[in-house]
């Protein structure tokens, strides 16, 4: 896969951008008829960048196609609209040539612009139309890659159907939360994140989900490969540093995944982005010299009356379990799927938002495990070291329609949603 970065600063400016562009269009009695609705494409660069990236309102993720000309993006406005205008967010990889296209049936077109002279950018078009399925038709490239969208948005008034706000169930819990129950899979010295193509490279970890996760690990690899997670349709991989009690591996009886909406304000929760495809996320501090070092790490007993939480090992009496909790930060930056030291691309909210360099709100992982240990905490360690170690990874691999459904339908509106994904 191809990389182009691009600099904070240009996508922190594209963003306040889209913002003032969708008010002053709101202002002036036009609607945004193509967010949430149906894209699809003639083509693909791969797996992270599908159509419906274009038309989610999120500047930090786009639609990419094969390096070939022609190429075309199309949305299904769900009912017969009236086109004012369209906005294309180009990424760096523009058409020269292109025009834009509707019809009423998805078969016969009437050409609404047309460019052989296109320069990229942040692109609006004043037009004047009606249809129910608006294109992109692209003939020249400006570059040796495909063309990328950030944002396809169609502006007028009518459309309908799709990308609708749910109803709240009569009766539904009022916790933006789905889940995925994922059991311990195999356990290896690899780590696909920190030491990718290097087995044997990392200490030991535990492995949940996906069954074939090793150090050479991809996310089309999870996508076409079996999870043992309930949903089965969650293809991500989770990892973390195996527990030995006197030097014998014990794995966790349940492998609990959280994904919350949480952290931030109730209006910043209704704002929530799908976490794309192929993020990968580290939590906690596999260094952690000491517990003030790893405050995200926390160890508490299950039903076990008073025992304290601690960012260490704890004492758990007889009937009770163990348990490790590990919070994901949930503010990315809205470029980067990974980033060098694997910790930069991602931050945590500060004062119930999102910092401006991580301007992104992502559903917040939570890893709950449980462990059948009771007794004696100096007999435990981490394959990392202390209990103050305590790490976690994250490969994302849910199908991106999947995850797209499960934070319109659970997280932005505050459900409490089970593992199919729903109340």
């Amino acid at each position: 896969m191809r990389k182009r970065p691009l600099m904070a600063a240009a996508a922190a400016a594209a963003l306040v951008t889209y913002l003032l562009v969708a008010a002053t269009a709101a202002s002036a009695a036009d609607t945004l008829l193509s967010q949430g609705k149906t894209a699809t494409a003639s083509s693909s660069e791969s797996a992270a960048f599908p159509a419906a990236n274009a038309v989610d309102g999120n500047g930090g993720t786009r639609w990419s196609s094969a390096f070939s000309d022609p190429q075309w993006l199309q949305v299904d406005l769900g009912a017969s609209a009236t086109i004012t205008s369209v906005v294309l967010d180009w990424e760096s990889a523009y058409a020269k040539s292109f025009t834009v296209q509707a019809s009423a049936t998805g078969s016969s077109w009437t050409t609404l612009y047309s460019t052989t002279t296109g320069a990229g950018g942040r692109q609006t078009l004043t037009v004047n139309g009606t249809g129910r399925y608006v294109r992109l038709n692209t003939t020249v490239r400006a570059t040796q890659w495909g063309v990328s969208l950030t944002e396809f948005q169609v502006f007028g008034t009518g459309g309908g159907g799709g990308g609708t706000t749910p109803t709240i169930p009569p009766g539904a819990v009022r916790v933006a939360e789905f889940l995925a129950d994922c059991p311990f899979t195999h356990r290896l010295p690899d780590d696909p994140i920190v030491f990718p193509n290097l087995p044997g490279a990392s200490h030991m970890h535990s492995f949940f989900g996906s069954t074939v996760t090793n150090a050479s690990t991809t996310v089309d690899q999870l996508l076409n490969a079996n999870s043992n997670c309930n949903p089965s349709i969650d293809k991500s991989s989770y990892w973390i540093p195996t527990l030995y009690r006197d030097n014998v591996p014990v794995e966790p009886v349940t492998g609990i995944f959280y994904y919350l909406g949480e952290g931030v304000s109730d209006a910043l929760i209704a704002q929530t982005q799908p976490l794309p495809l192929g993020l990968r996320i580290v939590a906690g501090n596999a260094k952690a010299t000491g517990p003030e070092d790893n405050t995200i790490a926390r160890w508490s007993c299950l039903a076990a009356g008073e025992v304290n939480p601690s960012h260490d090992f704890v004492n758990c009496p007889t009937g009770a379990m163990l348990e490790s909790y590990l919070d994901f930060p949930h503010c990315w930056d809205g470029r980067n799927l990974d980033s060098a030291d694997h910790k930069s691309h991602m931050a945590y909210p500060v004062g119930n938002a999102c910092p401006a360099s991580h301007p992104v709100v992502v559903p917040k992982l939570r890893q709950v495990m449980r462990y059948p240990i009771t007794g004696d905490p100096s007999k435990l360690r981490l394959a990392s070291g202390p209990g103050y170690t305590m790490h976690g990874d994250f490969f994302n691999a849910w199908p991106v329609d999947e995850m797209a459904r499960r934070v319109n339908d659970c997280i932005r509106i505050i459900v409490k949603c089970g593992a199919d994904g729903r109340p």
